[in-house]
């Protein structure tokens, strides 16, 4: 990761866990959400692991699939102790959480509103399933209070599926873009995996990398695979990684040269339809004249 973005999510990490005077004093609950998204292979769930170590708390791993109801997400949640983590791993993706039934306003469930069991919340098969209100409730309601010291991680590989209602502060304070590998977090996986320091490397080398690094869209998960592969041939593995991020900056050029080649004819299509013929309203009149002379004759 980024050292800059690195250090602000480990200060706000203290700030939570040193922060028990100023939620008692301001009479809100002991709690913070984190938000993780980005693309598959940036480090979501070993950035869980790492502020688990970092403060020392337990994690909870809830697999929303494995629950029945929403009461027994509440009981769920009743046995969590206080300094853990409560994940939920691709949430967009774990169960069908979209309850606001747009189609008949008299059953329409607002999220926002608590509902009880048995109500027009529930999902489609009577309230046996759980609901986004029921979620909402685990990570912003009444029985969330219940305990202390408590942080909510919701990962997810695309943000733009998620409930509006799951994003806004105090269910997800805090929304930290996991993105492809930067050339200063490229210099810290290079120096963990093969022991190499900046000044290590040749400087052509290290120019290479630097520009080709933002180019490739590599995830660290990538990077890492080449570097574990030849860890005790270092110089293979230098050579073998920037050989691969230069094969996958081509092909992304390529691709985002095709993507703008089909996006520019779609445009010059749309604007052909939208644009009348000209000279079109003066052959009408010009085919009616030549039938009229053929009928003459």
């Amino acid at each position: 990761m980024h050292p800059q973005k690195k250090q602000e999510i480990m200060d706000d990490l203290e700030d939570f866990a040193n922060g028990q005077s100023f939620y008692q004093k301001t009479g809100r609950a002991w709690k913070r959400g984190y938000l993780l998204y980005g693309p598959p292979g940036t480090g979501k769930s070993s950035m869980i692991a790492a502020m688990a170590n970092y403060l020392s708390y337990d994690i909870y791993d809830l697999e929303l699939t494995e629950v029945n109801n929403n009461s027994e997400l509440r009981t769920l949640l009743m046995k969590t102790s206080s300094k853990s983590i409560i994940v939920i791993e691709d949430i967009d993706c774990s169960v069908n959480l979209t309850n606001r039934k747009k189609n008949n306003k008299r059953n329409y469930c607002d999220p926002e509103v608590r509902c009880g069991s048995g109500s027009a919340c529930g999902g489609e098969d009577g309230g046996n399933s759980i609901t986004l209100s029921g979620l909402l409730n685990f990570t912003d309601g009444l029985w969330s209070c219940c305990g202390s010291e408590r942080i909510f991680v919701f990962t997810t590989n695309h943000i733009e599926k998620l409930d509006p209602a799951l994003l806004r502060s105090g269910r997800m304070d805090m929304h930290i873009y996991m993105s492809y590998c930067s050339y200063p977090a490229l210099k810290i996986l290079l120096k963990n995996y093969l022991g190499y320091e900046e000044s290590d490397l040749d400087y052509h080398v290290l120019k290479e990398l630097s520009d080709v690094v933002d180019k490739a869209e590599m995830t660290p998960a990538d990077i890492s695979e080449v570097l574990i592969k030849n860890r005790n041939y270092k110089q293979k593995a230098v050579t073998e990684l920037l050989e691969a991020m230069k094969t996958r900056a081509d092909r992304n050029f390529q691709c985002g040269s095709l993507r703008d080649k089909i996006s520019d004819e779609e445009e010059q299509e749309k604007r052909a339809l939208e644009t009348p013929n000209e000279g079109s309203e003066f052959e009408e009149p010009c085919k009616e004249g030549e039938n009229k002379e053929k009928m003459k004759s």
